[in-house]
């Protein structure tokens, strides 16, 4: 045998072992992930949207992702695990390490909540990224605020958007609207994974949205474990929203205090109470907006005349991946009757993505340009 070739088949066998479970091997131009800690090299992300990982666990004698279909994690020569993931949707991932049977986060990846956890994630340039990129334009801010609520008696946070040169801007006043995260998520969700702040201060420096107040607080009052969404009892939240998060805004803010002016949205769970909430008190929203979570159907409507006087707007939104199966019907047929019926409606789909982020993000950038228009 030649010098040499021993190590390259060593190499080959390692390569090969590694990529148990993939049919081809992975395109070798990795990048380090945006999610990650600062300075840290991996996760790395090709061009296929498959997610490469360095574990350094040296006494791990088993080491894996969450991610269904990776590849088998193999030690290196410098004693580190490595392996990759299937090719995955663009945008963001939840996920957790797993060594010797425990599920851990990634020290290399930063930390986001979500399913009931702070965990780790990764992200997966999106070829539309640049309307959820930082940009030079003029920058809202995202503040943290703490609301009393008497009917649950403890303090609530609530993460709050204000537009671009609302401290400047002292006599203008802001429409606003509440969003509502998923189930298993809280009030970071949108601030953090969902880039709320960098998707409205680019569309109001494109001039294709309406400066407005953004609220997002969490959208549960009572204990309610992984699994037992079916026990969530939505009333007290509601209570909470009507009669104490609305009035301290409207108090703490510069906002255009009426019913044309107020907005809800959420995404999944948040959809469920945006859809509860917003036909109940049609006196305090004109604008819904349904992300993966249902849709309005004409038999929701009991008076159809003061629905239409009303609601201003009804926007329902779908990943291409999630559409299907029992929804309360089909969205999208849905949408379209009660568009012949004359009540404004818009439905959206999300291409090639599922129940995630990037469909959510997409569906901010859809709904807000079509909020408060005079």
């Amino acid at each position: 045998m030649k010098p040499g070739i021993l190590p390259i088949l060593i190499g080959s066998f390692l390569t090969a072992r590694l990529c148990c479970g993939q049919t081809n091997l992975p395109a070798d131009d990795w990048k380090p992930a945006t999610s990650n800690q600062p300075g840290k090299e991996y996760p790395k992300v090709n061009s296929e949207r498959r997610v490469k990982f360095r574990i350094v666990a040296p006494g791990a004698t088993n080491v894996g992702v969450t991610f269904r279909d990776s590849s088998v994690f193999e030690k290196g020569e410098d004693g580190a695990w490595y392996g990759y993931t299937r090719p995955l949707d663009e945008g963001f991932h939840y996920y957790l390490l797993k060594m010797n049977g425990a599920e851990v986060p990634d020290p290399n990846s930063l930390m986001y909540f979500g399913a009931q956890r702070w965990g780790s994630a990764v992200e997966i340039p999106a070829h539309d990224q640049d309307f959820y990129a930082l940009k030079n334009v003029p920058q809202g801010q995202l503040r943290e605020v703490f609301i009393y609520s008497k009917s649950t008696d403890s303090m609530r946070r609530a993460f709050i958007y204000t537009p671009p040169g609302y401290d400047q801007n002292s006599d203008q006043r802001y429409p606003v609207l509440y969003l509502q995260h998923g189930w298993g998520e809280n009030e970071y969700g949108w601030g953090a994974q969902g880039r709320a702040r960098e998707i409205m201060d680019n569309l109001i420096a494109a001039n294709k949205a309406r400066p407005f107040i953004i609220v997002m607080i969490y959208g549960m009052t009572n204990e309610t474990r992984m699994g037992g969404l079916r026990d969530f009892d939505i009333r007290p939240f509601e209570t909470v929203l009507i009669q104490e998060v609305i009035p301290f805004v409207d108090s703490h803010f510069r906002t255009l205090s009426d019913q044309p002016h107020r907005a809800m949205a959420g995404l999944s769970m948040g959809a469920m109470e945006t859809k509860t909430i917003t036909l109940r008190n049609l006196d305090t929203f004109s604008h819904i907006g349904l992300f993966s979570g249902g849709s309005i159907a004409m038999t929701n409507i009991t008076d159809l005349a003061a629905f239409k006087a009303k609601n201003k707007l009804v926007f329902v939104s779908y990943g291409s991946r999630e559409l299907g199966g029992n929804r309360g019907g089909d969205p999208k047929a849905n949408v379209e009757a009660l568009r012949q019926a004359g009540i404004n409606s818009h439905f959206y789909v999300s291409p090639d993505t599922a129940h995630e982020w990037q469909s959510w993000r997409r569906s901010l950038r859809e709904f807000a340009p079509l909020l408060f228009k005079e």
